[in-house]
């Protein structure tokens, strides 16, 4: 496989065994950081499709590494890392994670996980090859080109937040359940990551809503799921 990946942990062994893992699965373009400065020098020089990055690193957490990169770049950032409270999953999903996979972890997961990651770039280089404008009130997607506008101001969003808002506008007005969401967007099952889509759904209402405490466009039906309303 093509992609290119950036492994970023301060652990030879952790590093050693994803290899192994990748290499087995036909990922043959691998880099490898073992400091937070050392993995952004190397996403400068090089072109990264997805970055698996542990937290807890020598010089810098991987946490500050995640908004270093979300600054310039939107390439997909799956965190791996021992620190498993939901504060922290939570954490890295705000900042700008697209998953989050704790220690100790079944590499086939984690597989699992990269492939879905990597399938949901490849049905986005087709989508944007396609006409595709989506408008519902003041916001609006250009698909071909990747831009939101709300307002006519461009809107900056990482990229599972863009997927999450281009699915809704696709079927506004449908109520989707967190499971549906999940495989939808993240391309498997979505039993048991919830938090996944609650946080990434929460960011989303900070950038489309008036008022994200008191939704009006994307909004919870309770026992149910979410739903984009237009009045269109």
């Amino acid at each position: 496989m093509s992609e290119n990946i950036l492994l970023v942990d301060d652990e030879k062994g952790i590093i050693d065994m994803l290899k192994i893992a990748l290499s087995k699965n036909g990922y043959s373009h691998l880099y490898t950081a073992f400091s937070g400065e050392e993995a952004l020098t190397i996403v400068e020089k090089h072109s990264i499709d997805l970055i698996i990055l542990d937290i807890m690193l020598p010089d810098m957490d991987g946490f500050e590494i995640c908004k270093r990169i979300r600054s310039k770049l939107q390439i997909p950032i799956l965190f791996l890392s021992a620190k498993t409270t939901d504060f922290d999953v939570i954490s890295g999903l705000t900042l700008g994670g697209d998953d989050y996979i704790k220690k100790p972890f079944n590499p086939m997961e984690l597989i699992a996980r990269i492939k879905a990651i990597t399938r949901r770039q490849k049905l986005e280089k087709i989508q944007k090859t396609q006409t595709s404008i989506y408008e519902i009130g003041e916001i609006k997607v250009d698909m071909k080109k990747a831009i939101v506008l709300i307002d006519g101001h461009s809107v900056e969003m990482p990229s599972k937040e863009y997927e999450l808002l281009c699915f809704f506008l696709k079927h506004p007005n449908q109520i989707f359940s967190i499971a549906h969401l999940y495989e939808a967007v993240w391309g498997e099952k979505g039993i048991g990551y919830e938090n996944t889509v609650v946080v990434h759904i929460r960011r989303l209402r900070k950038k489309i809503e008036v008022n994200p405490s008191s939704p009006e466009k994307l909004i919870n039906i309770r026992g149910l799921g979410y739903k984009f309303v237009s009045q269109g």
